[in-house]
């Protein structure tokens, strides 16, 4: 049935520098807005934030320099809405210069049962599932996506 899944993403970006020096100034100016925006945003459901309202702070890998992201969402066409015809579609073609190319895929997607939480653990695994076995139901992207689970072949969440 329609609504009994949800759309998890976590993405990771490998920053050029630290969020306090100034090669890093543009992405911190916008990241409170971006947040805002999505928060704002149609079928939005849920995201990672800390107490000051962002995930900056978390580091789900070893590299201090990697910002990791995770969010929730009504539909697969509610998170590309977000992405690619709001004005974070700004941030993204700026992104080179706050953020290094990564040489491997640094979102993923995959279906979560609608009220399930996903953790920063679970997205990692999820990423690394993407990286080691390309696009499958249980991690893929937005240009080779998967349809939600049915009740016949419903994925663990």
């Amino acid at each position: 049935m329609p609504g009994d899944f949800h759309l998890a993403q976590a993405n990771i970006a490998s920053m050029r520098g630290t969020l306090d020096e100034p090669v890093m100034e543009g992405f911190v100016a916008r990241l409170e807005s971006l947040n805002a925006l999505a928060d704002a945003s149609p079928g939005f459901v849920w995201r990672l934030q800390t107490e000051e309202g962002d995930a900056t702070s978390i580091q789900a890998f070893d590299d201090p320099l990697i910002l990791f992201n995770l969010s929730v969402w009504a539909s697969i066409e509610a998170l590309e809405a977000y992405v690619y015809r709001s004005d974070h579609v700004t941030a993204l073609q700026a992104r080179s210069e706050w953020f290094r190319r990564p040489d491997k895929p640094p979102f993923v997607l995959w279906w979560i049962k609608a009220g399930h939480i996903p953790t920063d653990a679970e997205a990692k695994s999820r990423l690394e599932m993407l990286w080691e076995n390309g696009p499958t139901a249980e991690a893929f992207t937005f240009r080779h996506r998967f349809e939600p689970p049915t009740a016949t072949n419903a994925l663990r969440s």
